[in-house]
């Protein structure tokens, strides 16, 4: 189906959707309004009656059956004002006083009260109508009801479904209409979505999808979209980059791999000259595969998957390891390797994963502080952070560079002259984000400060 098509089956499902509820609220509250009418129109009715008969029963306690029948033909007077309705009968069924020609068929309920057929020959219309009324029995064989017609209470009634009627009307028209317009709203921000989402699709990974004044929830759904648009954008980048840089960068090791197998094969296998090009062969392949180790590395710490292999991490014996492992190399470069303050801090993590990131840092220091400098290492609790630190005093990083650098395969020397891949930080920066952390570049006066920050869980003691 056509995206135009299946737009406007879409706005006849919701508008009816819409209408079929509305509708069914309306005739709801309509039927209650009804009900709750005619009832109360009854029970003022009821209590007419019931008042009649109060003032009724004092004449009759007061003057006895005469004083009642005098009473009852005053009120039969006025019945056509007051619409009430009288009957006294003696014992025999004869009729003494009142407005009513006989007595009812109809039989009363146990507390005296009936409906029966009225007839109105003198109205207007004439017709049927009914009446409501309460009965008797009085000493002697008498019988007495009071009651009250109920044209009023029909009348009204026959106006009020007149009014809900036309109000049902009215309301389905307007229903219908806000469904049209509010299904032709909603799925136009929904159709924009879809139409955008085409695009990309397609190939155009620039469109996004449009934004409006109202800042609703289509709105913040638009503004997750676009966000995530733009990472997936930045990841594609990446991945470019990547690509391109590992083209760049293996190239030459690859090239001179293949250059020194050459030679070995030109040279005497018992000659030194073989030995040294199979060294080298061996030596540049070491370094293809640390590079191919290093974006490992980052890809599964980008990825996640190192987080079931966490556990208890002593951050002090950490530093204390690396620092062992480097103590040689700093010693015969002359190096003064400073270390502290230590502090005693444990948080949960991935440990081989921290000693790498650690590793990659002193490593950088090393490298570009160069024979007799200075490089300091910490581990301090900062509140609820753990801060690894390690300072040089080497060239450092111009501030505006340090956000670059922390991308793969980026180096501030054009030349790759220095040995390295260009890795080391992006691998300390995805394992910072793996630990809910982050990598922070600062001057150290002269030189540069890496620091790994790592949140520590409320209520993580500071001792082992």
């Amino acid at each position: 189906m056509r995206p135009a098509n299946l737009l406007r089956s879409s706005i006849f499902r919701l508008t009816l959707v819409y209408l079929v509820f509305f509708s069914l609220a309306a005739a709801v509250l309509a039927g209650a309004v009804f009900w709750i009418t005619a009832n109360v129109v009854s029970r003022q009715i009821d209590s007419t009656i019931d008042a009649e008969i109060r003032g009724l029963a004092e004449q009759f306690s007061q003057r006895g059956t005469p004083g009642l029948i005098t009473a009852i033909q005053r009120r039969a007077v006025a019945a056509e004002r007051t619409r009430g309705l009288y009957l006294v009968t003696d014992a025999a069924g004869r009729r003494l006083a009142g407005n009513l020609s006989r007595w009812p068929d109809e039989p009363a309920d146990e507390a005296g009260w009936l409906t029966f057929r009225l007839e109105f020959p003198e109205a207007e219309n004439g017709g049927v109508n009914f009446g409501r009324a309460r009965t008797f029995e009085l000493p002697g064989g008498f019988r007495l009801l009071v009651g009250h017609d109920v044209r009023e209470r029909d009348r009204v009634a026959g106006l009020i479904r007149e009014i809900l009627a036309w109000s049902l009307l009215a309301i389905l028209g307007i229903s219908l209409l806000g469904g049209l317009l509010m299904s032709r709203v909603l799925l136009g921000r929904i159709e924009a979505i879809n139409r955008t989402s085409r695009e990309i699709m397609a190939g155009n990974l620039s469109r996004r999808v449009p934004l409006s004044r109202r800042d609703d929830e289509f709105d913040q759904l638009a503004g997750n979209l676009n966000a995530m648009l733009d990472q997936i954008e930045r990841l594609l980048e990446g991945m470019r980059q990547v690509s391109d840089n590992i083209a760049h960068d293996l190239r030459s090791p690859l090239a001179r791999l293949r250059g020194g197998l050459e030679l070995a094969l030109m040279e005497d296998p018992k000659s030194e000259g073989y030995r040294d090009a199979i060294a080298k062969a061996i030596a540049e392949a070491d370094s293809i595969l640390k590079t191919f180790a290093a974006l490992l590395s980052i890809a599964q710490a980008e990825a996640g998957t190192p987080r079931e292999r966490f556990t208890g991490v002593d951050l002090k014996g950490l530093v204390e390891d690396v620092v062992e492992l480097y103590a040689p190399l700093t010693e015969d470069l002359g190096m003064d390797l400073a270390v502290g303050p230590l502090e005693d801090i444990r948080l949960t993590g991935d440990r081989d994963m921290l000693f790498q990131a650690l590793v990659n840092l002193l490593d950088n220091a090393i490298k570009f502080s160069g024979k007799g400098g200075r490089i300091d290492i910490a581990a301090r609790r900062r509140g609820q952070t753990a801060v690894l630190s390690v300072g040089d005093r080497g060239p450092g990083i111009p501030e505006d560079k340090r956000e670059e650098v922390l991308k793969r395969f980026v180096r501030l020397e054009r030349s790759r002259s220095t040995a390295g891949s260009g890795l080391g930080l992006s691998l300390v920066q995805a394992v910072a984000r793996l630990h809910d952390g982050r990598l922070i570049l600062s001057d150290h006066a002269p030189g540069l400060c890496a620091a790994l920050e790592l949140p520590l869980a409320q209520g993580t003691p500071p001792g082992r």
